[in-house]
């Protein structure tokens, strides 16, 4: 039997020993082939336990080209920097199905145990990829993406084109949010976090990706050899013509934004080829052309506001040195050049005095300030254009269906430590602290809690809590530094050096943090993976990540729609509330990622990177021992050994496993009386566990090794197959009872309706011969048949095939054919029978020749006898086998045949003839021997021939047959037989009809099915017990029941279920309900997260709580009180108790829409599908929390893209393409970021824009 899923490794039998004799098994020289291990798999088997010995094992296998390696169920992936050739098809098909211990490490492995878990265990899996930059996490996403498109399956369409989608995420993700940099030439410059939905069977039927932090000041400057975005060389390479007529578009080496860090090449990136895929991933994706084309666009305003300079004038301020730019700048923005130029070289400032508007001036800018708006612009404009693409993506991945699980994949910017750090590094290396707190709070912290909750005995591992590093960036009280930023954005937001230098003394305050220190300008935060010293300049500015209001003004009057749609929110100028800052952002983002990391059961995949240079032979010690460091892969190893691999509660043990015991279970049915860990305690027991491989907990059973888990899947999985075994061999039991009995009955129906037939066709036989001829004895056989087709051409034989083939009689059916003896004449010689075959069909009658022509036998048709050309059929009186055809006068006269089923051949003819041809008996046959020549056949009885007949000189010798009135003799009796009892097949029982009736033996009682733990009962309801105090009985000496007093209370009247009045109009999706305003609802049930069931004209459906207000009671009068007259007492009637029983036919109810009925068919902690909720934004929402409120989303859905118009909004014609060559290097209008590393700012979702937008909605409404 084949290894199933989980099934572990396959224990191969003992041999047999001969008696007495031990022998040594003979060496396999196929194992000199396989491929040795080096080092060990997995780490947790590591004799010594240090951070050397982990660092060694990592480098022979890395050597080797095993770069996977695991710790218990983490895997550790150390990039190769080379195609090692292990992701193909063959590979893959390797995992699929199989179990971790089955096959070697490997990023397939941890993809099928996260898609097996969600399957079997119902519940949702993520995949938490972490790890340096250029460790390769990206790779290991997109082979964890691939490994699931495959083995997902469904034959669907639409399940497919999901899959499709997924896989085109991408290139089109990498071009817009990856780039070249000195460590890797594919970094990524955002986060990225995958769900993939699944339904109950386990295809993906949607997807949604969230977006974190994208390093938008890479547009604008990267320091010396490094790229901007690949899309950007992409774009300036792979356009085609009518693109680079329609932007003005040049090589990238024209423009400031792509060429100021002399990168412009990457030895293994082909940019042309990648930009063809980038086009082919937005077709799948599902982007039309007109957004396609928008896109596009808004590149080319992007790269040509970089080639936009400032000259510094006499008086300070900054003009414009080219205005052919900024005309085509207003051009492609659709927005008057003018005001282009005025908004990059001026600033609007309004005064204002005591709380009222002041004056208006226009404040001209330097070249500094000039450059910084530019850049602001570019920015702004790129890092929402990505932000539109990923909520386009989630439209077109919105889920077709309700969706049950769901797998995430995190592929996040990795841990950086550059020479100068700034704001962008301490947002990166901030989320990387997050991240590092999951992997703490799970596999350390929380489980070695756990084990002190359950009461297990446990060896405490120490380990480096970095919480302490989270609160110091994160925390309010006392303030970390995210807030001291704030702080200091809020006391000195005019000036940034002001703002900077207020921020340098709040951090004072955080100096007693043992891993804070401050140094004037810099600080020093001690991250778990390092330390690093930060830039104070500039910080603040960075922070507040906002876009003045001459900019915003700039892009509301241009009149391209796509480009309005990138900026759906602007600042509300009277708005006294501070805007969220980026450190805001970014720290709601990182806690809504960790909320639904930890909703879901996280696999882990630790990537290191072995050297900075990119080399597949370097293996940099030193660098590695640090990352193994901080990565904590030591302690790991050390809780790994020294805990339990595997935790589940009592119930969900039983509920997974209480087939393995005859203790619990019956023929499939839960029996165990007893409570879930007395069942879970009995299960391990009869699976013949080692006491030392588990420990039972107070709610939970723990397994120390996963060995033992997959011993008790490989039992549940033989446990099917030897039940679908045991059902099989009682059907094939039953098939075979089954196919005996219709065996007989056939055969006693052959023996007796085919008799009877055969016995009519030679009744029919001996009708048409009339007693006129004398037969041969063996033709009076009880059982002889009229078969007909004696060559089986019906059949198909070989022979059968030539002769229908030298027939030509294509699709007719053979009624009759044999082998003949045809008289055939000589010239100048007797006449002599010749072999020939006969054939009749429905039609005519053929004859046949058989001939050898150079050692070969071949079948010629001699003749075709038409049958409406037989006008009779002569026969002898004697017992011979001659018969003519006579035809009408036919040029080759009449066929004389001698034919053994004479009568058969004549019964068959006559009835295909319809009787119209004649049967001629007599002492004689003529025959025409050639047209208008008769001849005589004489017919002679002779004693002496011994067999058959003897032709000779137009005489026929035979000798006396039985007699002309002989008919076939009667069947044989058949011996009295005893009838047999059918007993073969195991399961069938010996004895039959004659046998003694034995007693019967009594059986043992059967379970009965309990519930399983934690389910309602499924059983009928019983009848309720009578209490003998509620049968009362009348009898002379009872006491009538006493009045009722004079002032009863009533019972309270039922409560009218609240209501409640809508405040907005809502819009619902499926399973939810559309809202009219002031609508009037009822409530039905009120859940936590943020969503109430209501109803409304006999519909029930969802609604956000936010949308409704209650309704007040309506105050109802009590009714009047009952008259005080005093009626005479009624007789008490006998209350008769009839017991209800439940109809086990009935439909279930549901209890709750969108769960299963409550009667124990579904199990209460699987999650039912639920309604897509997906956003169409590309905000941190997942769709593994609860369901959102339903605010209008950030991002809207994109709108149809209107066609390029040929004349700008203003009117203005096309103005020429600017030829000024790009900025000299040297230039000192060159903007000030190009002199310093690469700077991000930190993006994050748009809640407080949300929350803005919907209560701006809720005001209009």
């Amino acid at each position: 039997m084949a290894p199933s899923k989980k099934a572990g490794k396959k224990v191969t039998p003992a041999s047999k020993k001969s008696a007495g004799q031990g022998k040594v098994a003979k060496a396999d020289w196929k194992e000199g082939f396989k491929k040795k291990q080096v080092g060990v798999s997995d780490m947790t088997l590591l004799t010594t336990i240090s951070n050397e010995g982990v660092n060694e094992n990592l480098q022979k296998r890395w050597t080797n080209g095993e770069i996977y390696t695991y710790i218990g169920a983490v895997l550790i992936s150390v990039n190769p920097f080379r195609d090692l050739g292990i992701y193909g098809e063959e590979t893959l098909q390797r995992y699929r199905g199989k179990n971790r211990l089955e096959v070697p490490p490997h990023v397939f492995g941890i993809a099928e145990s996260a898609y097996y878990n969600m399957n079997a265990y119902h519940e949702n899996q993520c995949v938490i990829i972490s790890g340096e930059s250029g460790a390769g996490k990206t790779e290991a996403a997109k082979r964890i993406m691939q490994y699931i498109a495959v083995v997902s399956g469904g034959q669907d369409s639409s399940i497919q084109e999901i899959k499709d989608m997924v896989l085109a995420t991408n290139p089109l993700l990498e071009s817009f949010g990856c780039a070249k940099t000195l460590r890797n030439n594919n970094s990524s410059r955002h986060g990225k976090y995958l769900e993939i939905m699944f339904n109950g069977v386990g295809e993906p039927v949607g997807a949604q990706i969230t977006n974190y932090l994208l390093e938008k000041s890479r547009v604008v400057g990267q320091i010396e050899n490094e790229r901007n975005f690949h899309i950007f060389y992409q774009f300036t390479k792979g356009a085609s013509d009518e693109q680079r007529e329609l932007f003005g578009l040049q090589g990238p080496e024209a423009y400031a934004y792509t060429s100021l860090s002399n990168c412009l090449e990457v030895s293994d990136i082909d940019d042309v080829k990648d930009y063809h895929d980038t086009i082919t991933a937005m077709g799948v994706i599902g982007l039309t052309p007109d957004e396609q084309n928008e896109i596009f666009k808004m590149l080319a305003i992007i790269l040509w506001l970089g080639n936009v300079q400032f000259e510094e004038k006499d008086d300070g301020n900054s003009s414009i040195t080219d205005t052919g730019v900024t005309d085509f700048v207003g051009y492609l923005m659709e927005a008057d050049a003018a005001l282009v130029q005025k908004v990059l070289t001026s600033r609007v400032v309004e005064t204002s005095k005591g709380g009222r508007r002041g004056s208006i001036y226009d404040v001209p800018l330097n070249p500094a300030q000039a450059t910084s708006g530019r850049d602001a612009l570019a920015k702004a404009i790129y890092n929402n254009l990505f932000e539109w693409i990923v909520s386009r993506i989630n439209v077109s991945m919105k889920t077709r269906s309700a969706h049950a699980q769901i797998i995430g994949i995190l592929d996040i910017f990795g841990f950086e430590i550059f020479e100068d750090n700034s704001f962008e590094q301490l947002c990166i290396n901030y989320v990387n602290e997050k991240l590092q707190q999951i992997f703490i709070e799970l596999t350390l912290k929380t489980e070695q809690e756990e084990y002190v909750r359950e009461q297990i005995k446990w060896n405490p591992i120490k380990y480096f809590n970095n919480k302490i590093v989270c609160d110091l960036i994160e925390e309010r009280r006392p303030p970390g530094i995210f807030a001291a930023l704030n702080d200091a954005c809020a006391t000195a937001h005019a000036d940034p050096a002001a703002a900077d230098n207020s921020f340098v003394q709040r951090t004072a305050m955080l100096s007693s943090n043992a891993h804070f220190e401050a140094r004037g300008s810099q600080f020093l935060v001690r991250h778990y993976a390092g330390d690093v010293m930060y830039n104070v300049a500039g910080m603040t500015d960075k922070n507040k990540d906002s876009l003045i209001k001459d900019l915003l003004d700039l892009v509301g009057s241009s009149g391209n729609t796509f480009l309005q749609t990138l900026f759906p929110d602007r600042p509300d100028p009277n708005s006294k509330k501070r805007p969220p800052t980026a450190g805001d952002r970014i720290k709601q983002s990182a806690g809504a990622l960790v909320d639904n990391l930890m909703k879901a059961q996280p696999s882990y995949i630790r990537t290191i990177k072995p050297n900075q240079n990119r080399s597949s032979s370097e293996y940099d010690v030193k660098a590695i021992l640090h990352q193994i460091k901080y990565l904590g892969l030591q302690e790991n190893i050390r809780v790994r050994r020294a805990g339990f691999a595997y935790r589940n509660t009592f119930e969900k043990m039983v509920e997974r496993f209480y087939l393995l015991s005859p203790h619990t279970s019956y023929a499939g049915e839960y029996t165990w009386t007893g409570d879930s860990k007395s069942g879970c305690e009995q299960i391990l027991k009869d699976t013949g566990i080692a006491k030392d491989e588990w420990q039972m907990g107070v709610t939970k059973a723990f397994i120390k090794n996963p060995e033992t888990l997959f011993a008790l899947e490989t039992m549940r999985d033989r446990y099917w197959h030897n039940m679908a075994a045991r059902i099989q061999r009682a059907f094939r039991n039953y098939m075979r009872y089954k196919h005996e009995c219709a065996r007989r009955i056939q055969r006693f129906w052959k023996n007796n309706k085919e008799g009877i037939v055969y016995a009519q066709i030679r009744d029919y036989g001996h009708q048409i011969l009339a007693g006129r001829k004398e037969r041969r004895r063996f033709s009076l056989l009880s059982y002889r048949r009229f078969m007909g087709d004696y060559l089986d051409l019906n059949g198909k034989s070989s022979l059968g095939e030539e002769l229908a083939g030298a027939c030509n009689i294509g699709g007719e059916s053979v009624t009759f054919s044999s082998r003949i003896q045809l008289l055939v004449s000589k010239l100048g010689r007797s006449s002599k029978p010749s072999p020939r075959f006969i054939v009749v069909t429905e039609k005519a009658v053929h004859i046949l020749i058989v001939s050898v022509r150079d050692g070969q036998t071949q079948y010629n048709l001699e003749r075709r006898i038409a049958l409406s050309t037989i006008k009779s059929i002569a026969l002898s009186n004697l017992r011979d086998d001659w018969l003519t055809l006579n035809v009408n006068a036919s040029e080759e006269g009449d066929p004389l045949i001698s034919c053994y089923f004479k009568t058969e051949l004549v019964s068959n003819l006559v009835k295909l003839t319809r009787s119209t041809a004649n049967v001629v008996i007599g002492p004689t046959i003529e025959y025409s021997k050639k047209k208008d020549k008769m001849a005589q056949i004489k017919f002679i009885k002779d004693e002496t021939v011994a067999k058959d007949d003897l032709y000779k000189s137009h005489a026929v010798h035979v000798a006396s047959g039985e007699p002309q009135n002989s008919v076939s003799r009667p069947p044989a009796r058949r011996k009295p037989g005893v009838v047999r009892p059918i007993t073969q097949g195991k399961l069938l029982k010996a004895g039959g009809p004659s046998d003694k009736p034995k007693p019967r033996s009594v059986p043992k009682p059967k379970p009965v099915a309990q519930p399983l733990p934690g389910r309602n009962s499924t059983t009928v309801a019983s009848k309720p017990a009578i209490k003998p105090s509620l049968a009362p009985t009348s009898t002379a000496g009872q006491r009538p029941p006493p009045a009722p007093p004079r002032n009863v209370a009533l019972p309270p009247a039922r409560p009218e279920p609240p209501t409640y009045r809508a405040k907005f109009a809502f819009e619902g999706q499926e399973g939810e309900m559309c809202l009219k305003k002031d609508d009037i609802v009822e409530l039905v049930e009120k859940d936590e997260n943020g969503w109430w069931l209501v109803k409304m004209d006999g519909v029930e459906g969802w609604a956000p709580n936010n949308y409704l207000e209650l309704v007040p009671p309506k105050v109802v009068s009590a009714p009047p009180p009952p008259p005080r007259s005093r009626p005479a007492p009624a007789p008490t009637p006998k209350i008769s108790l009839t017991p209800v029983v439940a109809d086990a036919s009935s439909k279930p109810v549901s209890v709750f829409p969108g769960l299963q009925p409550s009667n124990g068919s579904a199990t209460p902690w699987k999650k039912p599908p639920t309604v897509d909720t997906t956003p169409a934004s590309s905000r941190p929402s997942s769709a593994i929390g609860s369901k959102p409120p339903p605010p209008v989303a950030a991002k809207p859905k994109p709108p149809v893209i209107p066609v390029k118009p040929s004349v700008s909004a203003k009117g203005s014609a096309k103005p020429p393409i600017p030829t000024a060559p790009r900025p000299p290097a040297a230039s000192t209008s060159r903007p000030s970021a190009f002199s310093k590393p690469a700077t991000a700012v930190g993006q994050v979702d748009l809640a407080a824009a949300l929350a803005k937008r919907a209560q701006r909605i809720a005001d209009s409404g």
